[in-house]
């Protein structure tokens, strides 16, 4: 194509370049043959990624990545497992000496509880065996003055005022009882005369029950057997005669 002036569309013209003259032949842009390996190369990059990724997947969240001994990381990884290790065992025999403290501190307060529990045994124990001895001590006490006083009653009291009636005929029979009785210690006798139906035969009469055992002992004096308690009679004991 001869080179010649070109008008634009304004209807200028310009100078003539090195595209109003092209080369002769086809022309223009195009790839040209590749070989097999070159075009394998892309797809084999392609798959050695995606196993590279599915490795790295299944290691991170499987947790094996950590197990891997990488050859920049083995003296590091060694010496973890090492401390780690090492925490282990302190932290088992922190965990030992805890329990075995536990331990101690149950047993300490096992020991504790059972000391004080025999404490309380014991005062208990003491209390009731206080309260027996003193419970024995009243009942003893009891009974020495239920014996005081029955013996007390068993003795006759020879302060008490005995009367002696004379329903005999013989004169002065009754003051010779009354003797006889002042000279075994009686002290307030009084000889009388009778007054109101008498027995039919001699007896020695008492009021109370306390003054049993005198009227027995009066009677044993006077050689008399027949005893009796009766109420309304002038005396704690009479005597009445009647031979």
């Amino acid at each position: 194509m001869a080179k010649r002036d070109r008008k634009r569309d304004n209807g200028e013209s310009y100078e003539p370049d090195v595209f109003d003259n092209p080369p002769s032949g086809p022309a223009g842009v195009h790839r040209g043959n590749t070989s097999l390996a070159s075009r394998l190369v892309p797809f084999a990059i392609v798959v050695l990624v995606a196993a590279l990724c599915g490795f790295a997947a299944w290691g991170f969240f499987s947790g094996e990545v950590n197990n891997i001994t990488w050859p920049w990381s083995s003296h590091s990884t060694t010496q973890s497992a090492a401390d780690a290790s090492s925490e282990s065992k302190s932290s088992s025999s922190d965990s030992t000496d805890s329990s075995d403290s536990s331990d101690s501190s149950k047993s300490d307060s096992s020991a504790s509880k059972d000391s004080s529990s025999d404490s309380s045994s014991k005062q208990d124990s003491s209390d009731q065996q206080t309260s027996d001895a003193q419970a024995q001590q009243d009942e003893a006490a009891k009974q020495q003055a239920a014996q005081q006083q029955a013996e007390a009653a068993a003795q006759p009291n020879k302060a008490t005022e005995v009367r002696v009636v004379n329903g005999t005929r013989t004169s002065g029979y009754a003051t010779s009882r009354k003797n006889t009785l002042n000279a075994a210690g009686y002290t307030n006798v009084v000889a009388a005369n009778p007054s109101g139906s008498l027995p039919s035969s001699t007896v020695v009469w008492y009021q109370s029950e306390s003054d049993k055992a005198t009227a027995e002992n009066v009677a044993s004096t006077l050689g008399i057997s027949n005893v009796q308690q009766a109420s309304g009679i002038s005396a704690a004991i009479v005597v009445v005669l009647m031979n």
